[in-house]
């Protein structure tokens, strides 16, 4: 295969750029830095700065950030460049939550030069490392630092392939600085990457589809549970047409949107009362399969968790993390109990499931009488949700700080006939019982990692994956979050990307304050102190106006609840007039 482009490249750092091209690498998000110049004039000179663009950030930690959420929408890598040991060190928090939620990402970087007799004095010693991928190898499922320009070409395609093979994750490629502004007197043509293709999906053993479907067939009151089955449009059909078929209970633990939010055997937020009667399990993607059939219970400071299903219920679980193991992060929880743990990619096992289960005819027929019944029972579970959910809306309808039940209920009415993305959500998803996520890919998932400072870059790579494509991407920004990178908003703005982010602004890191009230109350000592070094007040930060200092539109803060929908529905009219973003700062209550 030849260059992408009509003449030859001339450089090292022209071949990447062929390599990116070749892959359809829309994006290169980056900081600019000394170590990949060589890279960056050529992305800009040699490949007319288009497929992939460059994406300016404030931080390194933004533009890894960025190719997460974009790869969440896409479910391809897109390039974040980061500046040798300086820049890969402010990247590698963004790197770690890629690799915990097994999100491809291709993220380069340059380094050296490594020959020292070429090295500036002071700059290009501080800033080389022997070797520069120790800094990320626990946390990526490659690294390669090639010596030749022959080498290149195999590292990328190598890298490609491994980032985008289930289980995907970042990988990670350096360049010698030298390597990337040495001039190419020889002809190296870019293979056939027709010959290099991605493995076929993992299947599951027939026994595995055996034993399966007769547990299936046995259960009196079967569950799933599922997580990150919804980042394939094959699962997420497929996961709704095994539960309607069979009448089981879905909970959507939220790695993904994993089946529709609003619909009849969505039972999220009823786990305790599900599991607790289920005689089968059938786990898909559960990135913490004991943590979700397990409750927590505080025993003074300390949280523990019990499993809740009965003691002779059967596990199902379909999955693939354990492929991704290492041992220095243990991102792998707590081992669960499991009966039948299958290998295999849910976008392939679950249609062929359901196929064989609508095969077996008979079997179906006999236990028709029992699906029945386990609708009824169902749907009298569903109403009691959503009661409970009304009711809480209706008790906290009036009252200020607004209220997280009457922000997502008012989003949800706003938000009525768009064609929407949930970009980012609340720690607790509660948004979920009132927007009507319904459509693969409606929402790109919560955080599975845990680090601060996601959401805002995460939704600017969802919405520019989705730039052009006329759907309204929507991110509700908790404010503790927001604060870790606002610059991102520069970014924003400058790349003219379309999103509403809604600022949950509760002026407060709250998840913390419930952790100093337990010790406090464990400990005898005054619970009131528990804000102390935590709260975001004295001052109260306006979002709106530090948007408008970026050149993003703000809207608020809204304090008066009966106010908050024109300010929604200003944002989305505005949105839409201009195709630029609009941050509606909202003054809420703590969740």
């Amino acid at each position: 295969m030849n260059s992408t482009n009509d003449r030859k490249p001339q450089y090292g750092s022209d071949l990447i750029v062929d390599l990116l091209k070749a892959f359809n690498i829309e994006y290169a998000a980056l900081n600019p830095g000394a170590s990949f110049r060589g890279l960056h004039d050529s992305l800009v000179n040699y490949g007319g700065n288009k497929s992939p663009q460059v994406i300016l950030c404030c931080h390194e930690e933004i533009a890894v950030t960025m190719a997460f959420g974009y790869a969440r929408i896409t479910g391809r890598p897109m390039a974040a460049i980061v500046h040798n040991i300086v820049g890969l060190q402010h990247a590698t928090m963004a790197i770690y939550n890629a690799w915990s939620s097994r999100v491809p990402i291709l993220v380069l970087g340059g380094t050296g030069p490594m020959d020292t007799s070429k090295r500036r004095p002071g700059t290009d010693w501080v800033h080389t490392a022997l070797v520069q991928g120790q800094q990320v190898r626990d946390y990526v499922k490659w690294d390669d630092q090639p010596a030749s320009l022959q080498s290149i070409p195999e590292s990328f395609i190598r890298a490609h392939r491994l980032a985008t093979t289930e289980p995907t994750g970042p990988v990670y490629l350096c360049y010698d600085v030298d390597l990337q502004e040495s001039r190419i007197t020889d002809d190296i043509p870019l293979p056939d990457l027709n010959r290099y293709p991605s493995p076929l999906p993992l299947q599951a053993p027939e026994e595995g589809f055996e034993k399966t479907i007769r547990w299936l067939f046995e259960a009196e009151r079967p569950v799933i549970v599922a997580d990150w089955v919804g980042r394939t449009a094959e699962a997420f059909r497929a996961l709704i047409e095994l539960a309607e078929m069979l009448a089981i209970p879905v909970l959507d633990r939220g790695g993904r949107l994993n089946f529709p939010s609003l619909h009849p055997l969505n039972l999220t937020g009823q786990e305790k009362a599900v599991l607790s009667q289920t005689d089968l399990v059938l786990g898909l993607d559960v990135a913490d399969m004991f943590g979700a059939i397990s409750e927590r219970k505080a025993e003074g400071a300390n949280r523990i968790s019990v499993p809740v299903i009965p003691a002779g219920a059967r596990i199902i679980h379909v999955d693939l993390k354990e492929l991704l193991v290492r041992s220095w992060a243990q991102d792998y929880d707590k081992l669960a109990e499991i009966d039948l743990p299958i290998r295999a990619e849910t976008q392939v096992f679950l249609p062929e499931l359901v196929r064989r289960l609508k095969d077996d005819k008979e079997r179906l027929r006999r236990i028709e009488p029992q699906i029945e019944k386990r609708r009824e029972i169902l749907a009298r579970l569903r109403a009691e949700l959503e009661e409970k959910i009304t009711a809480e809306k209706e008790r906290k309808w009036k009252e200020k700080p607004i209220s997280s039940v009457r922000l997502a209920a008012e989003m949800a009415e706003v938000l009525r006939g768009e064609d929407y993305v949930l970009t980012h959500g609340t720690s607790n998803l509660k948004e979920r019982h009132f927007l009507d996520l319904r459509r693969f890919n409606q929402f790109i998932g919560r955080r599975w990692h845990g680090g601060v400072g996601v959401g805002l870059p995460a939704s600017l790579g969802a919405a520019l994956a989705l730039k052009g494509s006329g759907k309204l991407c929507v991110g509700i920004q908790p404010d503790g979050d927001f604060l870790f990178g606002p610059s991102a908003l520069w970014t924003l703005a400058h790349h003219e990307i379309p999103l509403l982010m809604v600022l949950f602004n509760n002026r407060s890191y709250y998840n913390d304050e419930e952790h100093q009230r337990l010790v406090a109350i464990d400990r005898g000592r005054p619970v009131e102190n528990r804000v102390i070094g935590i709260r975001l007040d004295k001052p109260d930060v306006n979002y709106a106006r530090v948007a408008e200092g970026y050149g993003v539109r703000g809207i608020g803060p809204v304090t008066e609840p009966g106010e908050l929908q024109g300010a929604l529905r200003a944002a989305v009219r505005a949105i839409k007039e201009t195709g630029q973003a609009v941050l509606v700062d909202v003054v809420t209550q703590n969740r």
